[in-house]
């Protein structure tokens, strides 16, 4: 059965559905195809479950997801927040294989940082310190923005995120 199908006709709690995907795609990548198919061509709610089963191997098994982050970066600037910050994570999961390729992500990520959603705001946080931790030519000139968005962010949360990166860096001084 396509992965589309079985989003559709899955009735159980779609937390077991993504779990359920996520171990059969570590165990078969090239249902990775059908899962960003799910991304492209999926309602708001298969999108996000796609985002997200993307997000679940690319913790692990972040070289699986990394053929797909062309797509995965596309859908940074989606009008649903749970695709928008299951890509970011995904994003800051690639990060580590693939520091060169996901700085293509920094301006749609930038415009996320003033996103109405907290969750969009903290995966992008996610995202960004990844980014910088994983890629030293572009570290400074993040951690500059860094700093504006802390005077800027209301949330503490998300603000804790760029703030215990800026601490590690300065301890690693």
């Amino acid at each position: 059965m396509k992965i589309l199908e079985e989003i559709r006709n899955w009735e159980g709690k779609s937390k077991e559905l993504i779990v359920k995907l996520s171990k059969e795609a570590r165990e078969k990548p090239k249902l990775l195809e059908q899962v960003e198919e799910g991304l492209k061509e999926g309602s708001k709610v298969e999108k996000g479950i796609c985002a997200e089963v993307m997000e679940y191997v690319s913790k692990d098994k972040p070289e699986l997801v990394k053929p797909y982050i062309v797509t995965v970066i596309d859908y940074l600037d989606f009008d649903a927040s749970r695709v928008k910050w299951e890509a970011s994570r995904v994003i800051g999961n690639i990060s580590k294989i693939s520091p060169d390729k996901v700085t293509e992500a920094i301006p749609k990520l930038m415009v996320n940082t003033k996103d109405k959603s907290t969750v969009v705001r903290w995966s992008t946080a996610f995202a960004l310190t990844e980014i910088a931790k994983n890629n030293s030519n572009i570290r400074n000139e993040l951690v500059s923005k860094f700093r504006e968005i802390i005077k800027k962010e209301n949330n503490n949360g998300v603000k804790n995120v760029y703030l215990k990166f800026l601490k590690k860096i300065d301890n690693e001084k």
